[in-house]
Parts: structure tokens; sequence; C-alpha cells
């Protein structure tokens, strides 16, 4: 692993540098490519600073919006990918078309596909390896910069609540809150949804199955999502919904999209499920992450293997 050091210099050498994110992005994903991109912006004026996405912010574009970027831009270019464990969720396809590049995650390291990285799977979130790289290499951090970081935080540590929260954690916060962000807005911003989202929370409950294990699932069809004039990127609002029913222990809500693949939703109180994700496309943390299902048989098949795993899960801690 390459140290922040290394990463500073070799930032140093370019005068472009694209940011990328994942797919789908949730506040990490955005808080943390976009705190890096504004303090490197302020700290080199002169250098071509772009944020790379497929403009899927959704309900996020307030914390941060992608900036027009085409082929031409990463002739000779630094591209940074941060909270982005595999390539298969890099947003925007051009991020290999640079001149090098690294990683920055706090995902498992299962794809280790730059050519510098910085992984630590012990930190909450991504956001906060960035915060730390900043104070670090005494980068500016004023308000514009804080605010998507704690945003990014708040947002992957599930207000704080999270097992890997530690007492670091709290101090990058209370320094990013020093700034003047205003940590009440993004708390709003951030747990706020519409009057049709909230209708969708509630139709999860009525969707819900529930396995004796524990396990539990959830389909939202595009038909749903239409009769109640939600979108695909929307329904994301509705994933945490299943876990506060006491005995639910792990469970899916698989998003119908348009062209009748499902993005699937794993979240669980105890048992490990990122390796049952990246068996479908996917990835993520041991107790949340995201899939895909091309139909409805590997639906079927996704929750099979949640089933099995919440099983072995109870009888481990009988």
């Amino acid at each position: 692993m390459s140290t922040f050091d290394e990463i500073y210099k070799k930032i140093e050498e370019y005068p472009t540098i694209i940011l990328h994110r994942h797919t789908s992005p949730d506040p990490d994903a955005l808080g943390s490519q976009a705190g890096l991109a504004r303090s490197l912006k302020k700290k080199f004026p002169a250098k071509k600073i772009l944020c790379a996405g497929e403009n899927d912010e959704g309900d996020l574009v307030w914390i941060n919006h992608m900036d027009p970027v085409t082929k031409a831009d990463y002739q000779g270019a630094l591209v940074i990918t941060t909270d982005t464990g595999n390539t298969a969720r890099i947003a925007n396809k051009l991020y290999d078309c640079g001149d090098f590049l690294i990683k920055i995650d706090h995902h498992p390291d299962v794809e280790p596909y730059a050519e510098m990285s910085y992984v630590d799977d012990a930190a909450p979130a991504a956001s906060q390896i960035v915060a730390d790289f900043l104070y670090a290499e005494n980068l500016p951090v004023d308000k514009a910069v804080a605010y998507p970081l704690y945003a990014g935080i708040v947002g992957d540590t599930g207000r704080f609540m999270y097992p890997e929260t530690t007492e670091h954690t709290f101090n990058v916060v209370a320094k990013l809150t020093a700034t003047g962000i205003n940590i009440t807005e993004i708390a709003r911003n951030i747990s706020d949804v519409t009057f049709e989202q909230a209708k969708l929370q509630a139709s999860v409950m009525e969707y819900m199955q529930v396995d004796p294990s524990g396990a539990a699932y959830a389909i939202l069809t595009q038909k749903t999502l239409h009769k109640l004039g939600v979108n695909s990127e929307q329904a994301s609002c509705t994933v945490s919904s299943p876990g506060r029913i006491k005995d639910v222990i792990a469970w899916n809500v698989f998003v119908e999209k348009e062209d009748g693949t499902f993005r699937v939703h794993y979240r669980s109180k105890g048992p490990v499920i990122n390796e049952l994700a990246a068996k479908h496309d996917g990835g993520g943390h041991a107790l949340a992450s995201g899939a895909n299902a091309a139909d409805m048989a590997e639906v079927k098949q996704i929750f099979a293997e949640l089933v099995e795993v919440t099983k072995k899960y109870n009888e481990d801690h009988e």
C-alpha cells in the first residue's frame, strides 16, 4: 500500500486530475470525491481538476455535481477513484484512459486495480481517509471541503452507529465541524424524504417476506415505483426500513430498474454479506453491500444464499 506522501507527490506531478467514484453513489462516494477535488483545487488553482461520474447523484446533488468530462481530458491525466472497491462499480468507464490510476478506498481490497493505492478496510468511510490525507499533507480544509467529507462520514457510519466508528472518527469530524459547517443542515439533507418516498418506505413493510431464520426481502417493481412517482435511485431510501424490525437479522431490498434487471441492496445486523454480494457483480462492507441481479431467477438465488448465511450465523451464536 502506498503512503499519503507518495500519493501527494504523484498529485503534484500532473496538470490534470480526474476523480471518479462508484455508480449509484451514496454520501460517502460523493463526499470523498468532492472533498478531495475541492481541496486540490484550492491548493493547485492552475491544475484542471474534474469530478467524473454518470450524473446519477439523484437526491444527493446537494453534496456535489459532476463536471462535463471528455475522453480528451484524460490525455496525460492522473485519475483517482474514491470509495470504489472494484472496477465494475466505477462510474464513467473512461477512468482507464488516463496516464496513472490511484485508488483511495475503505472496502476490502478484493480487486487491487490501481497502480498506486491507499486502502484501509478498518476505516468507516472513504471520506474519513480523504480527511486524514488532507490533514496529513497540510492541504486546505475549509467549509466547502469539510461539508461533503462530513456528509460522507455521517452517511457511511449510519450517523455514528456502526461498529467501525472509532474515537478517531469523532476526532476527524470535530475538526471538520470546527470549520463552521452546518451539521444540522447535513443531517436533515441525509434524512429528508419526499412524501412519495415515505409512501414507498411504508410499502416495503407490506411487500416484505421474512424467513424463519430472520432473513427478509422486499421486491420493488417498476410498476410500484411508477405508481408512487418514485424512480429507482430514489428508492434507496427504503434500504434501512426492514432493519427496524426486531426479528429481522439480514435482508435484501431488490429494486427493479427500467431495463428489467435489479439493483440489490444487502444489509445485516450480524451475518457477513459482502462475500455474497461479490458473487453477483457487487461488493461492499461486511454488513452493508450492493449487487445486481439479471432477473427473478437470480433474485431468488440471492435470497436463498442470504437465508443460508443467516441460518449459519444463528447456529454459531446459539
